[in-house]
C-alpha cells in the first residue's frame, strides 16, 4: 500500500508542479531545469571514459553539509568524475556552477522510468545521499546495479515512518544503503532497532564545512567601519542572520526598547526592497543599506545603529565582526545554520522551533545558545548577558569549543569510502 501511495505522491507532485509553473517563479524553474534531462545529461557525459561518483543534495543547505566530503572525495579519487544533483532549485540555481563539481544538473523526479534511465546514463561507481534524502527508485536501481550507496551527515526521529509498525515499505529503503553514517547516538540506537547494522556514528559534516568558511572569511571593510562609534571606539554588535518577517516582528520591539550601546547588522534570508523599507521605517533608529553606503563614508556608518545587507554570500564573514548572534527561520519552518555563528565564538539565540536541529539542542544544554518565544524573552536573555560579561564569555567560549570538539566527521565518510572502493583509488 505505501510503496503505491508513495508512487502516487510522485506522480502528483510532479504534476501539480507542472500545473502552477505559470504563475510561480520556483516551480517553473523546477519544471524547466528538468526538460529534456536525459538528452542534456547524456552530451555532458559524452565520451566520458573515468568512473563517475554521484552526490545528491536537496537543496543548496544540503549541498554546503556534503561540500567537505565532495571536495576530500575529489582529493583523494582524482580520477573520478562527480556528477552533483540537486532537487530545488534554490540549491541548483546558487550553485550551478560549482567548480568542486563536473556536472551539475537536477534530479529528475524518482519515477522508475527516470531511475531506470538516469542510472543507465550516469553509471556511477558510487553514490552519496546527503542528510535525508530517500528516494525510492533511485535507491532501487541503484542496489540493482550493484552500485555502492552512502548516506552521510544523516538524522533520524522516533516519529519517522522508518520506525513505525506500518513503515515497512520505507524500512526497506534504508537496507538498500551499504553505509549509512549518522549525527547522533538516537540515531544509531533507532537504526539498531529496526536491524540495521551497516551504520556508524561520525556527527556532521556540517562542523567541517564552517571551519572552512571561517578560515576563508573574507574582511569586510564596511562591517568593520560600522562597528565603531563615532570617536572611533569600538561598540558591541549583534548579528542578525537569515531573517525573516516573523524574526523581525519579535527583533525590531526589542531594539526599539534597548537603550545601551548596540550595533545591529541584519542579514535578511530573501533580498525583498519594499520588506527590507518596511523595516527601516519600523526601526526607531538609524539604519542604512549596504548597497547605499558611499564608499569610504565612515561617518555615515558609525552615526548609523543599523546595517542592512541587501545582497547574497556575505553572512558567514560578517559573524566575524558580532559579540551576540540571533539566528532566524525559527518563527517559521525552522532554524538556519547556527554553526557558522557559533564558529565565532558568540552566544546564540534563536526562535523556539528548533528541535529537529541537534546543534541547537545541545547548544542550549550546554549554556551557548538561548531560544526564546517572544520580544519579552528576547529581551530579557540578552539583556543579561549584555550586563553580565563573564556569563557572555563563557556562553561565547561554549559555542566555539562546541564547533571544535564535532569536526571530523569528513574523514570517517572518507574512511568508508576507502573500505567500499579500495581498487578504484
Amino acid at each position: 500500500m505505501f510503496s503505491a501511495l508513495y508512487h502516487t505522491s510522485i506522480y502528483l507532485y510532479q504534476g501539480l508542479l507542472q500545473l502552477i509553473a505559470p504563475l510561480n517563479p520556483k516551480a517553473k524553474l523546477w519544471v524547466d531545469g528538468r526538460r529534456n534531462w536525459s538528452e542534456h545529461l547524456a552530451g555532458a557525459l559524452a565520451g566520458n571514459t573515468a568512473p563517475v561518483a554521484w552526490f545528491h543534495a536537496a537543496s543548496l543547505g544540503e549541498f554546503e553539509q556534503g561540500r567537505p566530503v565532495i571536495e576530500a572525495f575529489r582529493q583523494q579519487y582524482p580520477a573520478y568524475k562527480i556528477l552533483l544533483t540537486f532537487f530545488s532549485p534554490s540549491g541548483y540555481e546558487v550553485r550551478k556552477h560549482y567548480a568542486g563539481a563536473d556536472i551539475v544538473a537536477y534530479l529528475p523526479s524518482d519515477t522508475p522510468a527516470n531511475a531506470r534511465r538516469f542510472v543507465q546514463l550516469v553509471h556511477p561507481a558510487i553514490a552519496f545521499f546527503i542528510k535525508y534524502e530517500f528516494w525510492a527508485n533511485y535507491l532501487h536501481e541503484l542496489r540493482a546495479a550493484q552500485v555502492p550507496v552512502i548516506s552521510f551527515s544523516t538524522i533520524f526521529r522516533p516519529g519517522q515512518l522508518f520506525f513505525k509498525s506500518y513503515g515497512g515499505f520505507y524500512r526497506s529503503l534504508l537496507r538498500h544503503f551499504d553505509h549509512i553514517l549518522v549525527q547522533n547516538e538516537v540515531s544509531v540506537r533507532l537504526l539498531d532497532s529496526i536491524g540495521i547494522t551497516r551504520r556508524t556514528l561520525a556527527g556532521d559534516t556540517r562542523f567541517d564545512r564552517v571551519k572552512q568558511v571561517a578560515d576563508q572569511k573574507k574582511e569586510i571593510p564596511v562591517a568593520a567601519a560600522f562597528r565603531l562609534d563615532p570617536s572611533g571606539n569600538p561598540v558591541p554588535v549583534l548579528v542578525v542572520g537569515s531573517a525573516w518577517q516573523q524574526d523581525m516582528e519579535v527583533l525590531i520591539p526589542f531594539l526599539n526598547g534597548f537603550t545601551q550601546p548596540l550595533k545591529v547588522i541584519i542579514a535578511p534570508h530573501e533580498i525583498h526592497d519594499d520588506e527590507i523599507e518596511k523595516w527601516r521605517q519600523l526601526l526607531h533608529k538609524t539604519a542604512v543599506r549596504y548597497s547605499q553606503i558611499t564608499a569610504g563614508n565612515t561617518q555615515e556608518l558609525a552615526s548609523a545603529d543599523v546595517l542592512i545587507i541587501d545582497n547574497i554570500g556575505m553572512l558567514s564573514s560578517l559573524y566575524q565582526y558580532g559579540q551576540y548572534a540571533y539566528i532566524g527561520g525559527a518563527f517559521g519552518k525552522g532554524l538556519h545554520n547556527i554553526l557558522e555563528a557559533a564558529t565565532f565564538s558568540m552566544p546564540l539565540f534563536f526562535g523556539p522551533n528548533y528541535r529537529k536541529f541537534q546543534e541547537a539542542i545541545d547548544l542550549i544544554d550546554e549554556g551557548g545558545a538561548v531560544s526564546v518565544s517572544n520580544t519579552q524573552e528576547l529581551a530579557a536573555a540578552f539583556g543579561r548577558l549584555y550586563t553580565d560579561e563573564p556569563a557572555r564569555q563563557k556562553a561565547s567560549a561554549t559555542s566555539r569549543s562546541y564547533v571544535v570538539r564535532n569536526i571530523g566527521a569528513t574523514d570517517k565518510v572518507m574512511h568508508i569510502v576507502n573500505q567500499l572502493l579500495p581498487a578504484r583509488r
